[in-house]
């Protein structure tokens, strides 16, 4: 089997595994890390410079980064914390029509509950027209949320002028950084982004883990979606999984290291593939690659539907869109967004890359592909 679906989700590096190894049997430390004895205090010591390695990363203090079992309850408690606990200030929610289920449901949710929602409609490029945003902003405006990266189309939102227009209005801005987060930079010191929400194993941790920051400066609070001991300053109550913050903590320590390197392996690997395609006219490529991450790559056989091409290569991993998305029997909702037509879409696979993809792979895979077009240039 051929992995290229790592925007679904990715392998745990060796590395990390290794170090999670350690906090799972009575061989290691396995206590609580709320417990007040000895073991206790090291499981609390591997917790926080895990939140140290993750705070680094988008250059924020530990203190902002609160614990959670994976971006999409990030996502829940960014968005229903800062809606509960700022609707004095009005109830009004801005997002775009492109955003993860996880953003759209919240959102949806929340109009049942009297807030009222505006779904922005990007570019033909999936890129959210500023000025758009800008003109949507009303005097009860408290949110935006807009993803940094698209986990389907794979395209690179403007944060930094996103940010500059929220901030100018004191609009909190969630960020959903899932498929962004050590692939790309999101600086907190230089952007002024108010929550972000993210996840280990987009970026090779355990699933089952995620975090959500929270701007202290100038001072942000969500309310508490779950409630219990108290835990993660009251915001996310629940035993802290040791194990699976170590392995996230690790996973974002090597990210900050290896983001360059493998961000250009990521444009090799890439280019390399989409080369290889060009061989078959009927091959299109849904997204300009200027706009894109290298890690995500959306594309279309014309007249040859994504589930019969997926059918035909049984032994390649890879998607007809999002792997979050259970319903997914419709042709992609981001697309349609975009303006495809229903017959488009549903034409239309992802194929994402990742730090074990080899180029072996790429050409193996470029090759099962145009074997199945078929009617070469």
């Amino acid at each position: 089997m051929i992995y290229v679906d790592y925007a679904a989700t990715t392998p745990v590096d060796p590395r990390v595994a290794k170090k999670m190894s350690a906090y799972l049997t009575t061989e290691g430390v396995f206590a609580n890390p709320a417990s007040t004895h000895a073991m206790g205090k090291v499981a609390k010591t591997a917790v926080e410079e895990a939140r140290n390695h993750v705070a680094n990363l988008f250059s924020a203090e530990s203190s902002e980064i609160i614990w959670t079992s994976g971006a999409t309850e990030a996502d829940n408690l960014a968005l229903k914390g800062a809606a509960q606990l700022y609707q004095q200030k009005g109830k009004h929610i801005i997002t775009l029509k492109t955003e993860h289920q996880a953003v759209l449901d919240t959102c949806q949710y929340l109009e049942k509950n009297g807030f009222s929602v505006t779904y922005l409609t990007p570019e033909t490029n999936g890129l959210l027209d500023v000025e758009k945003l800008k003109s949507a902003l009303r005097q009860d405006t408290i949110l935006v949320s807009i993803m940094q990266v698209n986990n389907e189309i794979g395209v690179i939102q403007d944060i930094k002028k996103i940010a500059e227009l929220t901030s100018q209005r004191n609009i909190l801005l969630h960020v959903d950084a899932a498929q962004s987060a050590g692939k790309i930079s999101l600086n907190v010191q230089d952007i002024p982004v108010d929550l972000i929400s993210c996840c280990a194993h987009k970026i090779y941790g355990p699933k089952g883990v995620g975090a959500l920051y929270v701007r202290k400066k100038p001072r942000v609070r969500v309310a508490a979606q779950m409630h219990g001991g108290g835990q993660e300053q009251g915001m996310r109550s629940g035993t802290l999984a040791t194990h699976q913050i170590v392995g996230m903590g690790e996973a974002f320590r090597i990210a900050q290291l290896e983001m360059t390197a493998d961000y250009k392996k990521m444009q090799f690997l890439r280019d390399r593939f989409v080369a290889g395609l060009k061989a078959n006219s009927k091959i299109k490529i849904n997204i300009p690659l200027a706009i894109t991450i290298p890690t995500i790559l959306n594309l279309r056989i014309e007249n040859l539907p994504a589930e019969k091409l997926l059918q035909s290569l049984p032994d390649v991993a890879f998607s007809k869109g999002s792997a979050c998305d259970s319903k997914g029997v419709e042709a992609s909702y981001v697309l349609r967004a975009l303006g495809f037509s229903e017959k488009d879409a549903n034409c239309s696979v992802r194929v994402s890359f990742g730090r074990f993809t080899t180029e072996n792979e790429i050409d193996e895979v470029v090759l099962k592909i145009l074997s199945c077009v078929g009617n070469p240039r």
